[in-house]
C-alpha cells in the first residue's frame, strides 16, 4: 500500500498543493494536518506510522514535511527500515533500507536540518537589527495603531475589562495584552 502524508505549519497554509503531488506519485491513502514539525503532537501522522506494514511505501513531498531534526528523521526512518518500508521524499527520491540508501538519507538529513538551522538564524539576526535600529519594532507584528491611539487604550483598560476594552476598540484581547506588555500601563 502507498500511503501519503502532508503537513503544513500554520492553520492559514493549504494543503491542497501536497495532496495533489502526493496522488500524482501514487498515494492511495493521504494522512494530512496542520501542525508545526517543532511539536511532538501529530497524531495523523502517528497513526500512519501504525498502520504502515513491510513493504508499504510512505510518501512525502519533502524532507521536512516528514521530520524537523536528523534525529528525529533518522529515528523513524530506521524503525520504517525494520519493516522494510519504504520512504518516498518527491523532491529527493526513494529510500530503501540498503547501506546506500541509508548513507543518502543521512546526508539528505544532515543538510536539511543545517538549512531549517540557518534560516532560524537569519531571521533570529533581522530580527535584533530591527530592534536595535528601528525602536518601534514589535517582533514580527505590526500594529496597525498609532502611538495615540494605543495610549488611548491603554488608559481606557484601567477602569474598564480587557473584555470591554476589545470590544469597544475592536480588538483581540491578545492584541491588547500586546499592548499593554510592550507599552506598559503607566507609560505616557
Amino acid at each position: 500500500m502507498k500511503y501519503g502524508y502532508a503537513r503544513v505549519s500554520t492553520t492559514d497554509q493549504k494543503l491542497e498543493n501536497q495532496i495533489k503531488q502526493l496522488k500524482d506519485a501514487g498515494a492511495e491513502k493521504i494522512f494530512k494536518e496542520k501542525f508545526t514539525g517543532t511539536t511532538t503532537k501529530r497524531p495523523e501522522f502517528k497513526k500512519l506510522i501504525a498502520l504502515l506494514k513491510t513493504d508499504d511505501e510512505l510518501i512525502v513531498t519533502k524532507l521536512d514535511r516528514f521530520a524537523r531534526s536528523t534525529r528525529e528523521a533518522l529515528d523513524i526512518i530506521q524503525d520504517l527500515f525494520k519493516n522494510n518500508v519504504k520512504i518516498n521524499i518527491l523532491n529527493m527520491g526513494v529510500i530503501d533500507n540498503t547501506p546506500t540508501g541509508q548513507l543518502i538519507f543521512t546526508i539528505f538529513s544532515a543538510f536539511a536540518q543545517f538549512e531549517r538551522d540557518m534560516i532560524i538564524e537569519r531571521t533570529q539576526e533581522g530580527r535584533e537589527y530591527q530592534r536595535q535600529h528601528h525602536p518601534n519594532y514589535l517582533d514580527g507584528w505590526k500594529t496597525k495603531k498609532t502611538t495615540q491611539q494605543i495610549k488611548e487604550i491603554l488608559d481606557y483598560l484601567r477602569v474598564h475589562t480587557y473584555t470591554e476594552t476589545a470590544r469597544l476598540f475592536e480588538l483581540d484581547k491578545s492584541t491588547i495584552v500586546r499592548y499593554k506588555q510592550r507599552y506598559g500601563q503607566n507609560k505616557k
